[in-house]
C-alpha cells in the first residue's frame, strides 16, 4: 500500500477510490485509488499521454470519470451539478495556457469570480485582488490586459484569480511548461510560496528540482495508472519500480 493508499480518515481531503476515464475504446485512467491529505503537496509526473493531466482535471469535473469513486473535501463528486459546483467554489485550478479573459484586465479577471458566484461586492473583490496580486509579485500590472503581460506575468495572474475564490486546494496542471525558461522560475517561486502556506496542492509538472524540494509526495502515472508514490528523497534515491528507474535515467 503507498502513501497515497490508506483509507479515509478526518484529514483527508481527496479520496479516489478505483476511478476509471475511458474516451472511446482508449482507457486513460485504470483504476487510480489515492489519498490526499489537507494541506499536503503532490507532485504528479510521468510521460506523455500517461493520465496525469486527466487525473487532476477529473478532480473539479473538467473531465468526467466513469467509474469509481471520487470524493473532495467531503463532498462526492457526482453527476449532481450541486455538487460540482460546490467543488468547484473549493478548488482553484491553473492551466497550461493561462486561460485569462483577454477583454479583462488583470484585476477584471481576478475580480469576476467573487463577484460573479460570491456575491461580494466590487470594492471587497478588488480589496483581495489587491492584496492577491501583491502576494504573487505583479501588483503593478492590475490595469493591464492579458496580452501586455509576459507569459510569467500572465500565469501569475491566473494563480491570484484561482486563489482569488480562497480555495482550499489547488490544482495546477503543467503551469509553467509553455513558458520560456526564465519566466519559469517566478511562477514557480509563487507556487513554492504557497506551498509553505499549508495549502492542499496537486501539480502535474516536469520541474523536479521544485518536485524535490516542496513535495510531500512524489506520485507516477504510467499508461493510466500510478506506478509510485513516495516521498522525494525515497523517489529520487530509492525508486521501489524499474519503470520509475528507467524514467528517471532518460530526464536527469
Amino acid at each position: 500500500m503507498t502513501n497515497g493508499e490508506n483509507a479515509a480518515g478526518p484529514e483527508d481531503i481527496i479520496v479516489c477510490r478505483d476511478v476509471h476515464k475511458w474516451y472511446g475504446s482508449f482507457h486513460a485512467l485504470k483504476g487510480v485509488s489515492t489519498t490526499v491529505k489537507r494541506g499536503q503537496v503532490v507532485v504528479i509526473i510521468g510521460p506523455s499521454g500517461s493520465g496525469k493531466s486527466t487525473f487532476i482535471r477529473t478532480l473539479n469535473r473538467l473531465e468526467h470519470h466513469q467509474r469509481g469513486d471520487i470524493v473532495v473535501d467531503g463532498i462526492e463528486l457526482t453527476d449532481d451539478v450541486r455538487n460540482i459546483d460546490a467543488i468547484r467554489r473549493d478548488v482553484g485550478m491553473v492551466f497550461q495556457s493561462f486561460n485569462l479573459f483577454p477583454h479583462l484586465t488583470v484585476m477584471g479577471n481576478i475580480t469576476l469570480a467573487p463577484m460573479k458566484v460570491k456575491k461580494l461586492p466590487a470594492r471587497e473583490a478588488e480589496e483581495i485582488a489587491v492584496q492577491l496580486l501583491e502576494r504573487v509579485g505583479i501588483q503593478d500590472q492590475a490595469d493591464k490586459y492579458p496580452a501586455q503581460l509576459s507569459g510569467g506575468q500572465q500565469q501569475r495572474a491566473a494563480i491570484a484569480r484561482a486563489l482569488a475564490m480562497q480555495p482550499n486546494i489547488m490544482l495546477f496542471d503543467e503551469p509553467t511548461s509553455a513558458l520560456d525558461p526564465e519566466m519559469i522560475k517566478e511562477v514557480l517561486e509563487v507556487m513554492r510560496e504557497l506551498a509553505a502556506s499549508f495549502m492542499t496542492i496537486l501539480a502535474v509538472s516536469h520541474e523536479l528540482g521544485f518536485a524535490r524540494e516542496v513535495a510531500d509526495r512524489i506520485v507516477m502515472f504510467d499508461e493510466g495508472e500510478i506506478v509510485e508514490d513516495l516521498p522525494p528523497n525515497d523517489f529520487f534515491d530509492n525508486p521501489r519500480h524499474e519503470r520509475v528507474k528507467r524514467f528517471l535515467s532518460q530526464i536527469l
